[in-house]
C-alpha cells in the first residue's frame, strides 16, 4: 500500500523537516537543504533514518498547525495519558531580522494522567551510508558518521533514548536536534520562551501579508509554506524539500528537487510580492547577481551556488514506498532552458517597478541587458522545455514567449534607466516576435496553442500566455485553447502538463500547478462559476495540513511527486488572488469594511 503525504513541514529558513502522523520526523537534512539527509524514513522505511516516539497501546493522534505560523502541535491520547508536543524550527525575531539556528525542537507537555512512550531516536548520516557512532555529552548526546557531528539535546536522561526504554511523561521533556555544537545552557524554560516566540515571530510575517478576499486562509497557509523554501543565507528558494517521490508510482520519474530552480525561483518571488512580501525577491536577487557574475546562466543551481550537480542513484535505498530509485543531485543543470532568461528580467521588472521598494543597488541595466541579448540570440534555436526532456529538443512555445518577455520588459527597464535607443530596438524587435510566436504556436485546424512552434501537441504551460501579457485573456484562439485543454489533457478532472510521449513513455499523473493554471485561466476567460468549482476540487486533494506535492494520481486522488512543492502553492496563490479580485469586480464589492467571513467560494 502506498502511503499518504500526510506530513506537516517545520523550519525556519536554515533546516526544513517533515513531520509524519505517527510523532516521526522522516525527513532532515543538515546543515542545508541539499545536504545530505540525516533523518530519511520517507525513503526508505528500515534504512532511512527517523526521530519518533513509540508506545506499547495504540494512541490516538491529531496534529495541526498552531494557527498562522509554521509550528506545528500534535496531541497524543494514549492509555489514560495525554499530552502535547510542539515541533518548530526557531525563528526568533531581532529588530528587522530574525535569529535561524541550525536546530529542530520538539517540546513535549503533560495534559491529563500519566502518557507512557519510547524515544525513537535512529539517525542516519549521509543518507544511510555513513555508521553512526552515537556518543554520550553532557546533558545529551553526539551523532558522528556523516560529514559533520548531529547532536541531540535533552533533559531526559539519555540511558532512555539510547536504550528506548519507556518513560513516564511527568513532566515537560524537551529534545532538539541541532547541526551546530550547542551552548550549555538548556532548560525547558528557554525551549518554551523560543516556542513563544517563534508563533510570535510567524505571527508578526503573516500579518504583514496582503490576502486575497477569496480562499484567505488557504493562501495564507501557501505563503507560509513558500516562506520555509526560501534559504536565508544566500536567498536562493528550493523547489522542494525532498528528493526522489515518485511523479508517477513504478516509473523512473524520481528527481531532486532540493535545489534552486531560477524559473520555479521568479514564480515564487512574484506569488509573495503580490501578497505584499518583497524581502524574499530582494534576497533572491542577491542570489541571482551571485550565480550571473559566475559563469552563463543554467536553469538550477545549488543553494549556495553551486554550478554543478551530478546526477547519482543511492542504489542501498529503496526509494518511496518502495519504489526507486532514489536520486541525489539533478543532471537539469546542464540543460538549456531559454526560457529562464525571461523569466528572470519579468521578475527583476516587476519587482524593481514596484513602488514599495526603494533600489540602493546598481543599476538593474548590468542584469538585464546581458539576459535580454542572450533571450535574442536564442530565439529559434531548440531547447529542452521548462518540463526538462532529456533526450528531445525543439523550439518550445513556452520558451519563445518568455524571449519575447525579456524583451518585451527590458524595454520598459531601459525606458526607466534613461537607455531610450535600447529600449526602442528591444521593443521593435519585440513587437515583430510576438506577431510571429502567435502566427507559428497557435494550430487553427486544431483550435489551440501548441507545445511547439509548428506543433500539434497541448500543453499547460500555454495557459500562462494572459498573464505575460502576449495575448489578451479574451481572445478567441485563447479561449479556444482553454475548451481544448479541459477535453484533450483535463479528461479525469485534474490536468496533465502534456499527452505526448516522453523520455520514459506516456505521463500519467496531473502536475498540480497546472490544474490551479487551468482555474485562473477560466476565470480569466469569464467562466468564474467554473473556476470556483474547480478551486474547490483542487482544495479536497491537500493533505490535512493543506499542503500540496508535486503531482496527483488523477484516479485515485494520491498526492505524488517532491513535498512540499512550492511550484504547487505559487499556482494556488495565484489562482486565487485572481479569482478574488475578478469576483470584486464582478459584483461591484469594495475593501473597506469587507467581511473575511463572507469570501465568495461558491
Amino acid at each position: 500500500m502506498v502511503p499518504h503525504l500526510n506530513y506537516a513541514a517545520i523550519g525556519n529558513g536554515r533546516v526544513l523537516a517533515l513531520v509524519g502522523p505517527d510523532t516521526s520526523i522522516d525527513w532532515l537534512c543538515l546543515p542545508r537543504f541539499d545536504s545530505p539527509s540525516v533523518f530519511g524514513r520517507i525513503l526508505d522505511e528500515e534504512r532511512g533514518g527517523s526521530f519518533g516516539f513509540d508506545f506499547d497501546e495504540p494512541p490516538l493522534i491529531s496534529a495541526r498547525y498552531v494557527v498562522n505560523t509554521n509550528v506545528l502541535r500534535t496531541e497524543v491520547e494514549v492509555g489514560d495519558g495525554r499530552f502535547e508536543m510542539f515541533d518548530f524550527a526557531p525563528r526568533v525575531p531581532r529588530g528587522l531580522t530574525f535569529d535561524a539556528p541550525l536546530e529542530v525542537h520538539r517540546l513535549l507537555r503533560p495534559l491529563s494522567g500519566v502518557p507512557r512512550m519510547r524515544v525513537r531516536f535512529d539517525p542516519r548520516p549521509d543518507y544511510g551510508r555513513a555508521a553512526p557512532r552515537v556518543l554520550p555529552m553532557p546533558r545529551g548526546l553526539e551523532v558522528r558518521g556523516g560529514a559533520l557531528p548531529l547532536y541531540l539535546r535533552t533533559n531526559l536522561p539519555t540511558d532512555y533514548v539510547t536504550s528506548s526504554r519507556p518513560f513516564r511523561l511527568d513532566q515537560p521533556v524537551h529534545f532538539v536536534v541541532s547541526g551546530a555544537r550547542p551552548a550549555d545552557a538548556d532548560m525547558t524554560a528557554q525551549i518554551d520562551h523560543l516556542l513563544q516566540m517563534t508563533v510570535e515571530g510567524w505571527r508578526q510575517w503573516a500579518k504583514s501579508c496582503a490576502l486575497p478576499s477569496f480562499y484567505p486562509e488557504v493562501v495564507l497557509r501557501s505563503a507560509l509554506c513558500l516562506k520555509l523554501h526560501a534559504y536565508v543565507d544566500t536567498g536562493a528558494i528550493i523547489a522542494a524539500a525532498t528528493t526522489s517521490i515518485p511523479e508517477a508510482l513504478d516509473s523512473e520519474r524520481t528527481w531532486d528537487y532540493r535545489y534552486c530552480w531560477l524559473r520555479d525561483s521568479a514564480f515564487v518571488v512574484e506569488a509573495l510580492r503580490r501578497l505584499s512580501q518583497l524581502s524574499e525577491g530582494e534576497h533572491f536577487v542577491r542570489f541571482l547577481r551571485d550565480v550571473a557574475d559566475s559563469g552563463p546562466l543554467q536553469p538550477i543551481y545549488g543553494i549556495g551556488g553551486e554550478r554543478d550537480l551530478v546526477e547519482l542513484q543511492l542504489e542501498h535505498w529503496k526509494g518511496y514506498s518502495g519504489r526507486g530509485p532514489v536520486r541525489i543531485g539533478n543532471a537539469a543543470y546542464n540543460q538549456a532552458q531559454h526560457d529562464v532568461y525571461g523569466e528572470m528580467v519579468l521578475c527583476l521588472e516587476t519587482l524593481y517597478s514596484d513602488p514599495r521598494i526603494v533600489s540602493r543597488d546598481e543599476s538593474l541595466m548590468s542584469l538585464v541587458e546581458p539576459f535580454v541579448n542572450e533571450a535574442i540570440a536564442r530565439a529559434r534555436q531548440d531547447d529542452t522545455g521548462l518540463w526538462e526532456y532529456r533526450t528531445s529538443s525543439a523550439q518550445h512555445t513556452f520558451s519563445q514567449v518568455l524571449g519575447w518577455v525579456a524583451a518585451a520588459r527590458g524595454a520598459d527597464v531601459a525606458d526607466r534607466e534613461g537607455r531610450y535607443e535600447q529600449g526602442r530596438r528591444w521593443r521593435a524587435w519585440a513587437d515583430a516576435e510576438r506577431e510571429y510566436i502567435l502566427d507559428h504556436a497557435y494550430n487553427a485546424n486544431l483550435g489551440y496553442f501548441t507545445h511547439v512552434l509548428d506543433g500539434f501537441h497541448p500543453d499547460a504551460s500555454n495557459l500562462l500566455l494572459p498573464t505575460f501579457g502576449i495575448i489578451e485573456p479574451t481572445d478567441p484562439r485563447f479561449v479556444s485553447t482553454v475548451r481544448a485543454y479541459e477535453r484533450l489533457l483535463a479528461p479525469d478532472g485534474l490536468m496533465l502538463r502534456y499527452r505526448h510521449t516522453d523520455d520514459y513513455g506516456d505521463t500519467t499523473s496531473a502536475f498540480s500547478i497546472c490544474s490551479f493554471w487551468w482555474a485562473e485561466a477560466l476565470a480569466m476567460i469569464g467562466r468564474t462559476d467554473d473556476a470556483i468549482r474547480l478551486f474547490n476540487r483542487l482544495l479536497k486533494h491537500a493533505n490535512p495540513f493543506c499542503l500540496f506535492s508535486e503531482d496527483i494520481e488523477p484516479t485515485t486522488g494520491q498526492l505524488l511527486g517532491n513535498f512540499p512543492q512550492a511550484y504547487t502553492h505559487v499556482g494556488l496563490i495565484h489562482a486565487a488572488i485572481t479569482i478574488g479580485e475578478i469576483l470584486e469586480a464582478k459584483h461591484g464589492s469594495f475593501r473597506a469594511w469587507a467581511s473575511w467571513t463572507k469570501s465568495r467560494r461558491d
